[in-house]
């Protein structure tokens, strides 16, 4: 009889140790935010073959791969920067299509705590294989793309004022034929006081099966900008994208008044209409004039981006954790930041098994601290607010695997290697 006792505790060690040995990595301790399922608590989280295999209290984390002490860090799905220009290149005259002007992911996303990123029409339809080909398919990071309406992408000057390379037929079908790649279409920069880009986008969106337009609206000094209430209510469907939200430049209508400094009455009439405000802060393309008033009027963005290129990165946007800590310090709490950067962007390009948490999803995840000091945050005038709190990541998890730890979190320290 003892021997049999032995043999059953023996058997019952063996099978708990198998299935404490079964995670790769388990984050112990960390406040984890998961806005898609109401998740805001110290919990646990176990990892196991690139997916999220627990969620919970006290998770065993005896023989795992790797374990993460997170305690007193916040644990997130990988942050998801819907604005970004990854078509990097060096031909000469394409500034953010396969030109100088645009940046290899890798470099600046896990640093950060972004997983996956959007290339926000640096391509076209008549290019795209090669950005596929040269950044898509070479990237750790997840890479998608929002697709031009101009089929040369984002080259720049008279490129993206040629009407006639706006084929939204053309456009549709490429978007088809790379449905895991592309997720919508882009309208930028566009000069003439026409609706043509708009219209075109909107028509490659609705041939393509129903995707969204993101729309960085043009304009000149050489007449008044088109109205984005026009805009809004009568050439965008429910879920296309306003990117730039927080704009102030002459040739652009924007959400707060110049005159009045109030929010435009119509703009909470547009967002639950399900027009998505997207901040791409970029390199001239958010002001603390716009911001602080609107958000004064209990107007948030839907999504935080970054609008990353050679020319805001240096400048007062810097990374996304830099825009996040922008709207911390103006007031967006902790929770709705996190929803708008990793489980709302999900929404926007319908990618809804990315930006969670759930058992079963791909293990993305960002683990982030937040940083206490003195903080100057500016934006392209100058204008400078200052805050006490900072994110900062200390660590991010792509596809589960461990590919960024600024502090040695993880015991062992293995991070992934190419």
């Amino acid at each position: 009889m003892k021997k049999v006792f032995i043999s059953i505790l023996c058997l019952t060690v063996f099978f708990y140790n198998a299935n404490a040995q079964a995670y790769s990595i388990v984050i112990k301790g960390g406040l984890v935010i998961d806005p898609k399922n109401g998740i805001n608590e110290i919990m646990d989280i176990a990892i196991q073959d690139g997916k999220i295999a627990s969620v919970a209290k006290n998770i065993n984390a005896t023989g795992a791969g790797q374990v993460v002490n997170a305690k007193g860090l916040i644990v997130t799905p990988g942050l998801i920067d819907i604005h970004g220009h990854v078509f990097a290149g060096t031909q000469p005259d394409r500034y953010l299509s396969d030109g100088n002007g645009a940046l290899m992911p890798d470099g600046y996303t896990f640093r950060v705590g972004v997983t996956t990123i959007v290339d926000c029409g640096g391509a076209g339809w008549k290019n795209f294989p090669i950005f596929k080909k040269n950044v898509i398919d070479v990237s750790q990071t997840r890479v998608l793309s929002f697709l031009n309406i101009v089929g040369e992408g984002m080259r720049g000057g008279a490129y993206e004022q040629d009407a006639r390379d706006m084929d939204a037929k053309m456009a549709a079908y490429v978007a088809k034929q790379n449905k895991k790649d592309i997720v919508g279409f882009k309208v930028a920069h566009f000069e003439n006081a026409e609706w043509t880009p708009v219209d075109n986008a909107v028509a490659a969106g609705k041939l393509a099966g129903d995707i969204p337009v993101i729309v960085d609206f043009g304009g000149d000094d050489t007449h008044a900008p088109l109205s984005i209430q026009e805009l809004f209510f009568k050439h965008l469907r429910p879920g296309d994208i306003y990117t730039h939200a927080f704009t102030e430049l002459q040739r652009r209508d924007p959400i707060v008044d110049f005159k009045t400094r109030q929010l435009k009455p119509f703009i909470k009439e547009a967002q639950a209409r399900g027009i998505i405000f997207d901040v791409g802060f970029g390199g001239a393309s958010f002001a603390f004039d716009q911001a602080l008033p609107a958000i004064k009027a209990g107007f948030y963005p839907n999504t935080i981006s970054t609008d990353l290129h050679t020319g805001s990165m240096n400048n007062a946007m810097k990374d996304m954790l830099n825009v996040m800590s922008i709207f911390m310090t103006m007031g967006m709490e902790v929770p709705a930041i996190i929803k708008a950067s990793t489980w709302a962007p999900a929404q926007s390009i319908k990618r809804e098994e990315l930006g969670n948490l759930s058992v079963g999803s791909v293990a993305d995840l960002a683990i982030l601290g937040i940083r206490e000091g003195n903080f100057g945050f500016f934006d392209r005038i100058g204008h400078k607010e200052t805050g006490t709190k900072k994110f900062e990541c200390q660590a991010t998890i792509r596809n589960g695997k461990m590919v960024y730890d600024l502090n040695g979190i993880t015991t062992p320290i293995l991070l992934l290697a190419k």
